[in-house]
């Protein structure tokens, strides 16, 4: 719509809170993702999980630019690596296991990356990923979620990335 309108966006941003992998993303902390990945989009099989791109269609990781992710880490002392999106919050060790095993990079998860970096991609815009850290992936433990720190994180966050994004968009 914003193209239609004569004023396309030059870059979409998702933003939120997530599970973090131990140890790489503790509590409170900040993720900019390096690559977007969906995490389950793909089938079973005896033989074990198949992404969909081993199917023979689709992708699964779409990637910021490198630029971008470097400039908003560096303004907000976030950590980089792979955010997954799942469609169902892991909540056993054995699933963040699994996940971590198929994805070493990973730092995080949540539940829309994935499907804003897939309509920013339809469009061609460059898209970036950025997760405050709320809770652990695995045993899901809500006495131990510290959701309020990490929207506190996430809200001092963008104050400190936003001069990145300016002068990014300016290159």
């Amino acid at each position: 719509a914003a193209a239609l309108a004569g004023a396309p966006y030059d870059l979409v941003v998702s933003a939120g809170i997530g599970g973090g992998f131990a140890p790489g993303a503790p509590l409170g902390s900040l993720v900019v993702a390096d690559a977007i990945t969906v995490a389950d989009l793909g089938a079973e099989t005896t033989d074990g999980f198949l992404p969909v791109t081993e199917l023979g269609f689709g992708t699964v990781t779409h990637r910021p630019p490198e630029s971008l992710v470097r400039a908003v880490a560096e303004a907000t002392g976030a950590r980089t690596g792979t955010v997954l999106t799942v469609s169902t919050v892991t909540g056993t060790a054995a699933r963040a296991a699994a996940l971590r095993t198929r994805h070493p990079r990973a730092l995080a998860e949540g539940m829309e990356g994935f499907g804003v970096a897939e309509a920013a991609d339809a469009q061609g815009v460059p898209v970036l990923e950025v997760r405050a850290i709320s809770n652990p992936v695995g045993p899901r433990d809500r006495a131990a979620w510290r959701i309020g720190d990490a929207l506190t994180a996430l809200t001092a966050a963008f104050g400190k990335f936003a001069p990145a994004l300016e002068s990014w968009k300016s290159v």
